[in-house]
């Protein structure tokens, strides 16, 4: 445990913005040489106290002192002089650039250093990574990089500009197993040279074993304190949402029977993605799809809905040969899919909560010369925002306002609305505190139970598990396993998702897997 002296102290921050309270009087205290922890769920306040600390946003009341001195940053340029880094969940890089100019960036104009020479430059690029145990050529362009590396390659970056305090926010939220553990070593490895953590995350699980401290938030306010030794993870999950969570993932009704196969995929190739791909869905099932990152799991629905390429294979929907050439190919077909990445493929961050809501079925909502009835969106999206909890101080609010997890409670609802018999999930509770997942799964299961087969794209274990009835591994493009809910463990499914066995070798007995 981190025994060091006060280096930020947060008395009674509050922050208001137009129909809600963000921040109410709240405080808290970072040590030297401590990982201390801020969880709370969607709209708890956690993202308003980043902001605030990162000098974007300006506190209505209350105090910040940074050494015992007090601080009111203007913007970040003035947080980052005063000490205080920060790593936003989205990446924030430049991926055309090199790695030696992306971690110098803010430094490629100072002569002092002698990087207008481009062999100096790769030279002291590759000195400071090694130095954080990076070994990689610093001339290779950002973008050929993993998601995790350039993660690790952002964090160089501020800590170049010497900050004591680094805060995180949500770190993990693109990152597969692997890169995960890789990203604890580094931070654990930088706490150990002086820097101390704050960091922000919903994934209660990897708090354990890797930070101090953890304060939770719930509206607004602070909750409690802990050192992290004294609580667990069903403590620390009934302090963020204020009741106790049972039953996470819900059950399948034990009465219900899945029905027949009327969705079948066979010997799908797209050139560079996946290659002779063969599955099928049958109605009600919930099918999982699990794959570490690059093994082309979101790549193949891509191509299955006509956004990427196919070179080769059928698709069959209900016996008849179906080739889907976009969003409204797959809408006529009754296909919904939720795509990863919701701020950049999903929603209209710019309109409203109720111009989201019926997106994908617009032409229902018009009257009898072509325009769109307000009356009839309005009634839509109250029920809508009713059936799935979306918490918004007007259904006019746009949705660039809205928590991480009601922009996601929003896009479930737009593929909903269109009454799908085929629903395709792409990592549906990414980014969302446990509260919220909980409502997914459990809209996942009443749907599903209606007769709607579900496809899950997912690189959460223990999710794949718990919610899918059958689940099909990939690697490198090729599906490697498959397992009945039964027969799946952790252990098993990483063995083919990892390459170690596969199907298509039959290696899986000789590995008693």
């Amino acid at each position: 445990m981190a025994n060091g002296k006060i280096l930020l102290k947060v008395s009674n921050i509050t922050k208001s913005f137009p129909g809600v309270k963000a921040l109410d009087k709240v405080s808290l205290e970072l040590r030297e040489g401590e990982i201390h922890a801020i969880i709370g769920e969607n709209g708890a306040g956690k993202s308003t106290l980043v902001n605030i600390l990162a000098g974007v946003f300006r506190a209505d009341s209350g105090q910040i002192l940074l050494n015992d001195r007090e601080v009111n940053f203007h913007n970040s340029a003035e947080a980052i002089a005063g000490g205080i880094g920060v790593i936003p969940q989205e990446i924030n890089d430049f991926p055309h650039l090199t790695i030696a100019e992306n971690i110098f960036i803010n430094k490629l104009n100072e002569r002092k250093i002698g990087f207008l020479n481009k062999k100096e430059l790769l030279k002291q690029a590759s000195l400071r990574l090694r130095v954080f145990g990076i070994e990689i050529n610093p001339a290779t362009q950002v973008r050929n990089l993993s998601i995790g590396l350039r993660q690790m390659l952002q964090i160089v970056r501020v800590i170049l500009l010497g900050p004591s305090i680094l805060i995180l926010d949500e770190p993990t939220t693109s990152l597969d197993i692997d890169e995960t553990d890789s990203l604890f070593n580094f931070l654990k490895n930088l706490n150990v040279k002086g820097v101390s953590l704050l960091y922000i995350t919903h994934r209660l699980s990897e708090l354990f074993g890797f930070v101090h401290k953890v304060t939770i938030l719930r509206d607004g306010m602070i909750v409690d304190t802990r050192n992290i030794e004294n609580v667990s993870e069903e403590n620390l999950a009934t302090l963020m949402v204020g009741r106790r969570i049972k039953d996470l993932y819900g059950t399948k009704n034990l009465s219900f029977k899945i029905g027949e196969k009327y969705f079948e995929v066979k010997n799908l190739t797209s050139k560079g993605l996946f290659k002779n791909v063969s599955f099928y869905l049958r109605h009600g099932e919930i099918l999982g799809f699990f794959g570490l990152i690059g093994a082309g799991r979101t790549e193949l629905f891509k191509a299955i809905l006509g956004l990427y390429p196919l070179d080769s294979g059928k698709i069959l929907y209900q016996g008849k040969m179906l080739r889907i050439k976009g969003a409204k190919d797959a809408i006529m077909n009754s296909i919904g899919y939720l795509p990863e990445d919701r701020k950049k493929e999903g929603l209209f961050l710019k309109m409203g909560v109720d111009e989201n809501l019926i997106a994908p079925q617009a032409k229902n909502f018009t009257n009898k010369i072509g325009l769109l009835a307000s009356s009839k969106i309005g009634g839509f999206a109250k029920q809508m925002q009713k059936s799935f909890n979306i918490i918004t101080p007007t259904l006019k609010q746009n949705l660039l306002h809205l928590s991480g997890g009601n922009q996601q409670k929003v896009l479930l609802s737009m593929w909903v609305g269109i009454k799908p018999d085929i629903l395709i999930v792409d990592e549906p509770t990414k980014g969302v505190d446990i509260g919220t997942k909980q409502m997914i799964y459990r809209k996942l299961r009443e749907l599903n139970e209606g007769g709607i087969g579900i496809v899950v794209i997912s690189s959460d274990l223990p999710e794949i598990i718990q919610l899918c009835d059958r689940i099909i591994i990939m690697h490198e493009g090729e599906i490697t396993g498959e397992f009945l809910k039964k027969e799946a463990t952790e252990e098993k499914i990483m063995a083919y998702a990892t390459g170690l066995v596969s199907i298509k070798k039959g290696e899986g007995q000789k590995h008693g897997i």
